[in-house]
């Protein structure tokens, strides 16, 4: 009887001992938030890329950005990388899908997204969402969700032409007497026209009668037809040319090759990434002008985390903000003396500053462009 009593209270203690802790509240200062970065759960961020990596050029800066991203936050970010490849029709799928998952923040970039993305954005209200290089509609729109970032690439451009015009006008080995340079991009629209005015000014800058030959290929991934466009430049007495135009633009560095005639690249260090691979190549690029994605994505996230993000608007980037520079490695070093790197510098400090105001496609009227590129047609 004595231990049937004795077994009857230790069951009451602990039946009381569970309720009371099913009875606990957990401070809602203790909720987990994932819009900081000391989270028990990780900030879930992905790269929808409308294309493919391996471009030694656009998206594989954006893709570097999270690594980067990785590298600063560790298990604090979970990051993934996703190539949509060039198929339009399945941008926005794969968009929709993603949306249906577990992200917290989806980036995408650059051409046709735009729409996809407002329309996905007004459905999804509880996701956050990034588009690089354009950004969507917030006059007609409500997108309090949707970061655009876009980039002053009139402003790294304007120094392409600079350096252009310097090595066209110089006694360097490859250059000719003529005062020609070439232009390659992939598609003709405001962004990669924006590329051109600068490139433009920044020649003109240095020497009024340069000209500049221009092609637009009509894709980002044809580097043939990128090559037999850039040759016809250097055949038609252009020394240096400069390509816009993502995979498509490698062809161009091919034709510089061919030819032995200089180039500069574009969006990650193009002579770097041929260094190893051929160093001819190599070898004939002045520098790139670095469109860096990487780091403008890696700010993003920073400031996410801070709560300082501007959604609902668009920010763009150039020269002050890092995310426009000038490659300089040990190619360069050769191509370029001492003394131009110290006017380059020079020039782009007086871009900052406001000295030299550098004129953009995006708000050129097309009368305006279309003479600008007249002018300088050889």
């Amino acid at each position: 009887m004595k231990k049937s009593l004795i077994l009857i209270l230790a069951i009451a203690m602990s039946l009381s001992m569970v309720l009371a802790g099913c009875g606990e509240k957990k401070d809602a200062d203790e909720t987990p938030d994932k819009t900081n970065g000391d989270t028990a759960d990780p900030l879930k961020v992905l790269l929808l890329i409308n294309g493919n990596t391996g471009d030694l050029s656009f998206f594989d800066s954006a893709a570097n950005g999270m690594k980067l991203i990785k590298e600063k936050y560790g298990d604090a970010v979970e990051t993934k990388v996703t190539e949509m490849g060039f198929d339009e029709t399945k941008w926005e799928p794969s968009l929709r899908d993603a949306s249906e998952e577990d992200w917290d923040i989806i980036i995408v970039g650059t051409w046709n997204m735009e729409e996809s993305l407002t329309e996905i954005a007004l459905e999804y209200t509880d996701k956050k969402y990034i588009i690089f290089d354009t950004t969507v509609n917030y006059e007609d729109n409500d997108l309090p969700n949707v970061y655009s970032v876009t980039y002053k690439q009139n402003e790294g451009s304007f120094i392409a032409g600079v350096l252009a015009a310097r090595i066209t006008t110089s006694d360097m080995p490859l250059a000719n007497e003529e005062k020609v340079i070439g232009f390659l991009g992939g598609f003709e629209g405001p962004v990669i026209n924006d590329f051109l005015v600068g490139y433009i000014q920044g020649a003109q800058y240095i020497d009024e009668e340069v000209k500049v030959a221009v092609s637009y290929i009509g894709s980002f991934e044809d580097s043939a037809k990128g090559k037999e466009m850039a040759l016809v430049q250097y055949n038609n007495g252009a020394d240096i040319g400069y390509n816009v135009a993502g995979q498509a633009g490698l062809g161009q560095i091919e034709a510089a090759k061919e030819v032995n005639r200089y180039a500069i690249g574009v969006d990650s260090d193009q002579a770097l990434e041929f260094k190893d691979k051929d160093p001819e190549k190599a070898e004939l690029i002045a520098t790139s002008v670095l469109k860096r994605v990487d780091n403008s994505l890696l700010r993003a996230i920073d400031k996410h985390i801070e709560g300082t993000l501007s959604y609902g608007q668009a920010e763009s980037l150039g020269f002050k903000e890092e995310a426009i520079v000038l490659a300089d490695n040990e190619f360069s070093d050769k191509l370029i003396s001492d003394e131009l790197k110290q006017e380059l510098k020079e020039i782009e400090e007086k871009i900052i500053n406001g000295e030299i105001e550098v004129k953009s496609a995006i708000t050129m009227e097309q009368k305006e462009l279309d003479e600008l590129k007249d002018s300088v047609r050889p």
